[in-house]
């Protein structure tokens, strides 16, 4: 990095709300002993994101000003003296809860969370602790990348390290966002059957050629937890990642066999449910909250990405001065990720 460079462009918010993210020039952090300091490729936005924005997620935790975005990917530019880890030159990308090393989360996770209340990476560059970043994997690029730290790895988390998938068993996945395009490549990978629910025929075919065995169109078939059984020969899913949240959380207890799991890492119809207990109680139904994963599984599944040669479902790259608009373009909905190209 030029010795002359002291101050960098970022992305700023100083309220809540969308039209109070700016565009400023800031001082470039210098990393401490044990940090690393990156150029920033690339950043992907999730629906964190723009519920941090919006003040809808912990917004007591809000530090203003503040720089968001938490996926990121980029290239070490300098080291700390203690870093052993990585050296300049090295791709990483970052991890949401940059203290969860392993094992459970401690009850403080939330306070060491990147894009809020940690600095993001929305940002020409980014301060990052050496043993919270993970190598990027080789097969992809920045912008492929920056999709991994909570999308891919929530699926990853949810499936394979609390759900234990096996070859041949059911998974149902929600809508067509990240996580649900993920959830497809993922769990095809991994050699299971997957069901997909969408509004849209179109983004039902898209999710064919990613892997989905079975489409069912909620809007034509709104009953799709009887449509899930049917499929499955009465018996009902293994698993569904439960991404809507509200009362569609009955919907899903319908859908799941007896001792299945769902997964619930989204809210996007509610925070708050009237959920029927008796068919939780006779089906024996396993609910799970997953907050995306700990950086061991993350390091876990850049290598199952490398192996399987799976490639992030990107459906549009913004340049970093139109931030604003990729947040727009979040908000309305999107096959697959919105990535914002920072260098």
């Amino acid at each position: 990095m030029s010795k002359e460079k002291s101050t960098m462009k970022a992305w700023q918010s100083n309220a809540f709300g969308l039209e109070n993210l700016k565009l400023v020039q800031v001082a470039i952090p210098s990393p401490k002993t044990h940090e690393i300091l990156i150029k920033v490729g690339a950043v992907s936005l999730n629906f964190r994101d723009k519920a941090i924005i919006d003040g809808i997620y912990s917004p007591e935790m809000i530090p203003f000003p503040f720089i968001p975005v938490s996926d990121t990917a980029g290239t070490v530019v300098a080291v700390g003296t203690d870093v052993q880890k990585f050296k300049v030159g090295d791709r990483v990308i970052s991890h949401l809860y940059s203290h969860w090393m392993d094992g459970k989360p401690a009850h403080n996770e939330p306070e060491f969370c990147l894009g809020a209340p940690l600095p993001g990476g929305l940002a020409e560059y980014m301060i990052l602790e050496a043993e919270s970043a993970v190598a990027a994997p080789a097969s992809l690029t920045d912008e492929e990348a920056s999709t991994l730290p909570i999308a891919a790895l929530t699926v990853w988390f949810a499936l394979v390290n609390h759900g234990n998938l096996q070859p041949g068993e059911t998974v149902v996945l929600q809508g067509a966002g990240g996580v649900s395009i993920f959830g497809i490549q993922i769990a095809h990978a991994l050699g299971a059957r997957v069901i997909v629910t969408t509004s849209s025929d179109e983004k039902g075919q898209k999710a064919r050629t990613l892997g989905a065995d079975e489409i069912i169109n909620y809007v034509t078939t709104p009953n799709w937890a009887k449509e899930v059984n049917r499929l499955t020969n009465g018996i009902g899913a293994d698993h569904i990642l439960e991404v809507v949240g509200g009362e569609g959380l009955n919907d899903s207890v319908e859908a799941t066999r007896v001792a299945g799991q769902i997964t619930v890492i989204g809210f996007l119809a509610g925070q708050t449910t009237a959920l029927n207990l008796m068919p939780v109680i006779f089906k024996q139904t396993k609910i799970q909250g997953i907050a995306v994963g700990h950086l061991k599984a993350l390091e876990e599944m850049n290598k199952a990405f490398d192996k399987y040669n799976i490639k992030p479902v990107i459906e549009k790259v913004y340049p970093f001065e139109d931030a604003v608009e990729a947040y727009q373009h979040l908000a309305k909905g999107a096959f697959g990720k919105i990535v914002i190209k920072v260098s």
